[in-house]
Formats: structure tokens, C-alpha cells, sequence
């Protein structure tokens, strides 16, 4: 008499940190082809914008600006893809930046932590984990008409 065997089932492997799941009545489209990387895509049009006046912006889209800088800093993503994201000398000072950090592995940005040092404007840090190296990515956010600008960016 033949046993049967149930099948094991194999360990199942995924990708962390796990993305945000959609916010009510938020739909998700297709993906964006970034060739790994996690943050803004390329071809993201869209400005940062969030809410009224007075209002901040969330910890997502926060995480996400962070990512992309930090891939710029570590020389896997080209400064271009988030230039409608900061102003014209924060720009100038990412692409004279160049790579800053120096990592074998990309970068994964951490929680942001976040001030509002006064209406209209939003300091933040970021842990950026670079393998066995961890670094700290800290940027200033003003607020422009209803778009949300990157004016100052520091690492260490």
C-alpha cells in the first residue's frame, strides 16, 4: 500500500522592509521599473505634494524621498530623478555631492524622524543602512505654494 506524503511546504522568502500597504481608498498601480531600487522612480512626474496648508507630510512619502537621496549618495541612482524635488542650490550641491557614501550594497533608509521647527518648513534624519556601515542622512523640507522642497541636505 502506497503512503501518502503531503508535501512540505518550502520556506517562503521575501524582500524587507515589506511595502506600506495601500491607505483607504488608495490604489495601487503598476509598479514602477527602477531596477531594484525602492524609492521614486524615474518617470514619477508628480510633485510632493500633501494635503492643505499647514499640513505635513507623511512618513511614506518622507521614507521615500529619503531612499532616493540615499541612492544618489551612494552613486546608484542619477541626481536628475529627483531634481523637481529640490530646490535649485540643493540640487546643484547633491550633483557637486557626488557619491558621499561609500556602500558594496544599497542603501535602506529607516524610519524618518521628523521636527517642525515652524509652519511651513520640516527637518528630518534618517538612519541609511549600508551593509556592516550605517550612516545618518538629515534634510530640511519647505513648503512652496502646496509643493514641498528639499533646500538642504547633510550626511555623516
Amino acid at each position: 500500500m502506497a503512503s501518502r506524503l503531503r508535501p512540505v511546504p518550502l520556506p517562503r522568502v521575501t524582500l524587507t522592509p515589506l511595502p506600506d500597504p495601500p491607505y483607504d481608498g488608495e490604489q495601487r498601480g503598476p509598479e514602477p521599473a527602477t531596477h531594484g531600487a525602492l524609492a521614486l522612480a524615474p518617470a514619477d512626474p508628480r510633485p510632493l505634494v500633501w494635503g492643505p496648508p499647514g499640513s505635513v507630510p507623511d512618513e511614506r512619502h518622507l521614507r521615500h524621498l529619503g531612499q532616493a537621496l540615499a541612492e544618489i549618495l551612494t552613486g546608484r541612482r542619477p541626481p536628475e530623478t529627483v531634481s523637481d524635488r529640490l530646490t535649485e542650490r540643493a540640487y546643484a550641491e547633491l550633483v557637486r555631492a557626488g557619491q558621499m557614501i561609500h556602500t558594496t550594497g544599497r542603501p535602506l533608509v529607516g524610519v524618518p524622524h521628523v521636527t517642525q521647527p515652524r509652519e511651513g518648513a520640516i527637518e528630518m534624519c534618517l538612519l541609511v543602512h549600508c551593509g556592516e556601515r550605517s550612516h545618518v542622512l538629515a534634510l530640511r523640507l519647505e513648503r512652496r505654494g502646496v509643493q514641498w522642497l528639499c533646500t538642504d541636505f547633510e550626511t555623516a
